[in-house]
């Protein structure tokens, strides 16, 4: 298909009125005056369009709508240590929370499970189309879950975890278990099959990156001190107090998934949660991307929460990079998702306005070049 005349947001470079062209659910062309050779020509003039929305942070098809326990799959409260749970397996990709999110332009999410345990688990990312995980799965798995601060301890009080010191130890343990573990089987010894070690083995081997749930200050300091300690990859996830350190986090290169403000102040942690925060991030130069944390704020609303860090700050371009190129990017699938650029899958969103507008209607959402709302 070739579509004209729409004011595209490549994220490539600037927006600008032209045309692109689509095949085989890729972007195969974009430009001004393009002309049709045998394509079907669908004629955008006055609508915009901007790639695909990916949220880099979220537990979407986990947490089902309007059930409670039997559709609750996103923490397995059993154990703190659980690298072995797989959040492809806790996905309902039928649930109307996925449908909602493809109508809000969210195409791919990164989801996995929660902060309940020190590690909990891998997350994978998806596309937001279809009826099969499987088939709506890109990368599997995509990072390793792990948490710091007031929920280990909560869930685990009085049982396994009563200070911050013992989610570290649990954390620095498991770690050095996986390398004992690795180094006895790279001798060639006997040794029994482990499940939750062999599932840190990618962590520890800097193939997977260690997602980092850490909302207050010494919690984000904690996790990149740990980083550098064990030599692994980490994202800092969430980074309400990340003003507050932002040389420190600067310092260290990791990137920071930024959110969810759109909610209340449900516990301490949350104290200086702000829509300033991803415009200090922005200025400090640290790559960063906005979250709903859905179910925590509905997957639709990925839009509004860049649209009220716009509103607090944020230049506006910079707010569309923050839920499109820039969780791509921190999440390795920016040679798949996050712009319109050519070879990239044709995931893209038409709008009546820009899309941080309060008053823009969505038209059409594309996913692998075909119409999927």
């Amino acid at each position: 298909m070739l579509f004209k005349n729409a004011t595209i947001y490549t994220m490539e470079q600037e927006p600008f009125v032209g045309d692109f062209k689509i095949d085989k659910g890729v972007f195969t062309e974009i430009g001004k005056d393009l002309n049709p050779k045998d394509e079907e020509v669908q004629d955008l003039n006055g609508l915009y369009v901007f790639p695909g929305l990916v949220e880099s942070h979220c537990h979407l098809g986990m947490e089902e709508t309007a059930i409670r326990f039997e559709g609750d799959d996103v923490n397995e409260i059993t154990d703190p240590i659980t690298p072995n749970m797989r959040g492809i397996d806790g996905c309902n990709p039928m649930d109307e929370t996925i449908e909602s999110a493809l109508k809000g332009g969210v195409t791919t999410v990164s989801a996995g499970p929660g902060s309940a345990n020190v590690l909990g688990g891998t997350f994978f990312a998806y596309k937001t189309k279809g009826n099969c995980i499987d088939e709506m799965t890109i990368e599997n798995p995509i990072a390793m879950k792990a948490a710091f601060g007031e929920n280990p301890k909560r869930c685990y009080q009085g049982k396994k975890i009563d200070t911050r010191m013992q989610i570290s130890a649990l954390l620095r343990e498991t770690l050095e278990k996986t390398k004992e573990y690795m180094k006895k089987k790279e001798d060639g010894k006997d040794v029994a099959y482990d499940q939750k070690l062999e599932a840190m083995i990618p962590v520890v081997k800097r193939e997977l990156p260690l997602k980092c749930h850490a909302h207050r200050a010494d919690d984000i300091l904690t996790a990149i001190r740990i980083a550098k300690e064990e030599n692994i990859k980490i994202t800092l996830d969430h980074v309400t107090d990340a003003r507050s350190i932002l040389p420190q986090i600067k310092e260290s290169g990791f990137p920071c998934i930024c959110g969810p403000a759109l909610t209340h102040k449900s516990k301490f942690e949350l104290a200086n949660m702000s829509f300033e925060t991803p415009n200090e991030l922005y200025k400090a130069g640290i790559l960063f991307s906005i979250i709903t944390d859905s179910p925590v704020i509905p997957q639709q609303y990925l839009s509004l929460s860049a649209a009220l860090a716009a509103k607090a700050g944020l230049p506006e371009y910079e707010a569309i990079k923050a839920i499109t190129i820039n969780p791509a990017k921190i999440l390795g699938l920016d040679n798949r998702v996050g712009s319109i650029k050519v070879g990239k899958d044709a995931d893209f969103v038409v709008c009546t306005k820009n899309i941080l507008d309060t008053q823009n209607e969505i038209t059409a959402v594309y996913v692998d070049g075909k119409k999927a709302a």
